[in-house]
């Protein structure tokens, strides 16, 4: 494979010469529903936390707001040519912490090492590596197990972290989010980010000014001197914030108020789709639930209970009514961006009552059963009301549903606790390396130490779990798209997983500001410029 090379400069779309100095540069406050779980990079893969981590830290790449893969700390790639088990990545010179340490190759290897620590959340993008090494300060390899042509689409995940800070400051090990662990990096930081984290007050607001000595900072705009992020859990109020300038930028518009904000003379709102599927897991494998009122069996173990189920979803009227339009109905756990969608997978059974009742009965539950159904109430586009009108078409087919609506704080908690916490539950994925192995290896694969780490339905299967593990050696890519076409089409008719939609998205912002929707809903702010008001 050839050395991939890119220019940094030329790498960032839309940004003008006229923009990188054209406005006055002024503080930025940012709303959003819910908050990061934590500022430690390696603890939680989760979509707000990483959202915020970027300003901080940064990856050996990153992509842009389409999804496009960008160098970032790292200026060049490539496979040895000797040896294809290798990647080389050349490193960025003159880059420093925000302690003013300088960054080499020795942060890389620690950061990786720590990535793949039981404890961190990151451990399933390095499931092929074999080893980390430095050969020089500006130069690393990744050895993986077998040849992994892929590799490099996971490095934008893997934010860096100081070597000497970690060690100085006890936090060597990756945070353990799932048992409440902490540690110094939990609430502090000393990234090379654009920005340095000032203060940190969970579920109330974190602070952040910009860093001046930032090493790229001639080739992005760079205009916010405070980033301020502000959570705010109700819509009505986050809304309200942005229509009386107590805040800037709000990054979770709710669809209910998407058409009255673009009357707004002084606001402006844009929109997009985004690189994530929103779907209910369910528990499949244990002998009895808990939470239902079946004795002695698990009606989730049968396939003809979880096809009725799948058939109950009036997905199109979700769409109408709950996501007022801002939604594509979906029969499948992948968005249209990644490798391995095709529109057949994407196909959805027709709502059918009165087939979903006599599959139940079938199975053995004529009068239906009960169970209890967890579900997020901050964390995706009308997540609760989602879980609400699900509720309602299950009972029409006898299935009577305890909902069960939490902070994500503590739902994700019940997904990601070994055994599990929940037996019905709403989850939604993106997919940072746009390809179909990210969700086989989160969500498909049986649990193991680095793989399975949100698959919380039990499912598992030998065969399964070896084809996923080729997909990260296989070198011959049309072989590669096959085994992912059968893994897709033998997981999809096992309906572990009842798909929904794919969400769109909508940032809403004062005029000054024009920010596009990002596929994974992860704006960048370095790159504001303020086009006045």
């Amino acid at each position: 494979m050839k050395a991939r090379v890119f220019g940094f400069a030329a790498a960032l779309l839309g940004v003008s010469l006229l923009a990188l100095g054209a406005a006055e540069a002024r503080p930025l406050k940012w709303a959003a529903a819910g908050d990061a779980l934590t500022i430690d990079p390696h603890g939680q893969n989760e979509g707000p936390t990483t959202s915020l981590n970027q300003h901080i830290y940064e990856s050996l790449t990153e992509r842009d707001h389409a999804g496009k893969l960008l160098p970032l700390l790292a200026s060049s790639w490539r496979v040895l040519p000797d040896d294809a088990t290798t990647w080389e990545f050349k490193l960025e010179s003159g880059v420093k912490f925000h302690d003013g340490s300088p960054f080499t190759a020795d942060d890389v290897v620690f950061s990786y090492e720590r990535a793949m620590q039981p404890t961190s959340d990151f451990k399933g993008y390095l499931t092929s590596v074999e080893k980390v090494s430095k050969v020089d300060d500006l130069t690393v390899r990744i050895k993986t197990k077998g040849p992994n042509p892929l590799l490099v689409n996971n490095t934008s995940s893997i934010r860096i972290m100081s070597k000497a800070w970690a060690e100085k400051n006890g936090a060597t090990k990756a945070q353990d989010f799932k048992n409440k662990e902490e540690n110094f990096a939990v609430r502090n930081a000393n990234g090379t980010g654009p920005f340095i984290l000032v203060s940190r007050e969970a579920d109330v607001k974190t602070v952040m000014k910009r860093n001046d000595a930032y090493w790229a900072k001639a080739k992005v705009p760079l205009e916010i001197t405070e980033l301020t992020l502000v959570p705010i859990k109700q819509d009505a109020t986050r809304v309200a914030a942005l229509l009386s300038g107590e805040v800037d930028f709000v990054q979770d518009v709710p669809v209910q108020d998407i058409a009255r904000l673009k009357t707004q003379p002084k606001l402006r709102v844009n929109s997009g789709a985004e690189n994530r599927t929103i779907f209910f897991g369910m528990d499949v494998a244990s002998a009895d639930l808990k939470g239902d009122d079946v004795q002695g069996k698990n009606p989730f173990a049968d396939k003809k209970v979880r096809q009725a189920l799948n058939m109950a979803i009036n997905r199109p009227a979700i769409q109408r009514v709950v996501m007022r339009g801002e939604s594509v109905p979906t029969g499948v756990i992948m968005p249209p961006f990644v490798n391995g969608w095709t529109k057949e997978l994407d196909s959805f059974p027709a709502v059918d009552n009165a087939k979903a009742k006599a599959l139940l009965a079938e199975a053995g539950y004529p009068n239906g059963f009960s169970v209890t159904l967890n579900c997020p109430n901050d964390r995706y586009v009308n997540d609760e009301g989602i879980c609400q009108a699900a509720v309602g078409m299950f009972g029409q087919i006898g299935v009577k549903v305890n909902l069960v609506s939490q902070s994500k704080s503590i739902h994700f908690n019940l997904i990601q606790k070994n055994p599990p916490e929940t037996e019905f539950y709403l989850v939604g994925w993106g997919v940072p390396t746009y390809d179909s192995d990210y969700i086989f290896s989160y969500m498909y694969h049986s649990r193991t130490g680095s793989q399975g780490s949100w698959n919380a339905t039990g499912f598992k299967n030998a065969e399964i779990d070896t084809m996923i593990q080729s997909l990260s050696k296989e070198v011959d890519l049309p072989k590669r798209d096959a085994t992912i076409a059968k893994l897709w089409t033998r997981l999809k008719d096992e309906t572990i997983y009842l798909p929904i939609h794919n969400q769109s998205l909508s940032y809403a912002m004062s005029t000054a500001l024009d920010i596009p929707v990002d596929v994974a809903n992860n704006p960048k702010l370095k790159m504001v410029s303020f086009k006045g008001s």
